[in-house]
């Protein structure tokens, strides 16, 4: 007769990236026994990010995939299972929690925590993707130094990319900011300190067209929504700052978060409103969105995971 029972697991990790692979360390080493399942990107956005120069311990800088071979090798020398799947649902009403995985495999689980990340959103040109990682960026901080000295642009009207224009100003030449409509959604003292930087040309009522270049970034043809005429910019790197979307739509019905999807925390933990479930990473990260910083998230949240289940007498 065939058994139905649900793979029970102490500590499940949905997710990789910095966050999940930090969590699973630490988790093996505390003899969890964790069980993670990468998602659809195994590794996160970083395995979409050429040089990683702001990652400390890596003092000549390292390739972004080749940093989240090196963290899923350490993870599974110490015990780590990983999986690949999605998880596609989940039930965090009762104890032990539900989690369904590609629409159809039923686990249970003590302990979850959530490293699902978040996806940049994108202008989907194709030559943005083709040129994504050379030349083309989502994150100004990360990518940023890449571009001293040179000619940059960067598409956007928030804080967020009003904060990068700015960013970029202090490192480039020159930054061109491309405002699709005649204003900014950004907080006035934001949008007072790029329209008074005299290295960033905001060109308003602006929406990109191409971004040029065969192997790299060479250029960005714009084309202004009022006059329709089109220009082409000389630049070295094309930034995107139009926003994150965090991955935590199946958790949202059970976990507070915020009118973005952010995953809400208890402040200084990792622990959200369900017991035994914690998040880590960029899925609860708005503000400062870097491997780092989820790194420690997740270190984080693995120790809670611990101690939370301590107290259940079970570890």
């Amino acid at each position: 007769m065939e058994n139905n029972t649900p793979e029970h697991i102490k500590c499940l990790i949905i997710g990789s990236g910095p966050a999940g692979y930090t969590a699973a360390i630490y988790a093996a080493r505390a003899n969890l026994a964790p069980v993670m399942y990468q998602g659809l990107q195994p590794g996160g956005q970083l395995t979409i990010t050429n040089d990683v120069e702001n990652f400390p311990g890596y003092p000549d800088g390292v390739m972004g995939p080749e940093m989240m071979e090196d963290l899923k090798k350490q993870a599974t020398r110490f015990g780590t299972d990983i999986r690949y799947g999605i998880a596609t649902a989940v039930d965090f009403s009762g104890h032990p929690h539900k989690i369904t995985i590609d629409e159809k495999l039923e686990l249970t689980a003590d302990t979850v925590i959530i490293a699902t990340g978040a996806s940049a959103k994108w202008l989907g040109l194709d030559s943005e993707m083709r040129l994504n990682g050379s030349g083309v960026s989502a994150c100004a901080v990360c990518d940023g130094f890449f571009y001293r000295g040179k000619d940059v642009a960067i598409v956007g009207a928030g804080d967020t990319a009003a904060e990068e224009a700015t960013y970029l100003a202090n490192l480039c030449s020159k930054v061109y900011m491309i405002v699709r409509k005649g204003e900014m959604r950004a907080s006035k003292i934001m949008q007072k300190r790029v329209v008074d930087n005299p290295k960033i040309e905001v060109l308003w009522n602006t929406v990109t067209e191409e971004i040029l270049g065969e192997h790299a970034v060479e250029g960005a043809r714009v084309k202004n929504a009022l006059t329709h005429e089109t220009r082409d910019l000389n630049v070295d790197g094309f930034f995107v700052a139009i926003g994150h979307e965090p991955n935590s739509k199946i958790f949202q019905p059970y976990l507070h978060h915020d009118e973005q999807g952010y995953l809400k925390t208890l402040p200084g933990t990792a622990k959200t409103n369900v017991d035994g479930v914690f998040a880590c990473g960029d899925v609860q990260d708005y503000t400062y969105r870097q491997a780092i910083t989820a790194a420690g998230s997740g270190c984080m949240a693995a120790l809670d995971a611990e101690r939370y289940l301590a107290g259940l007498g079970d570890h």
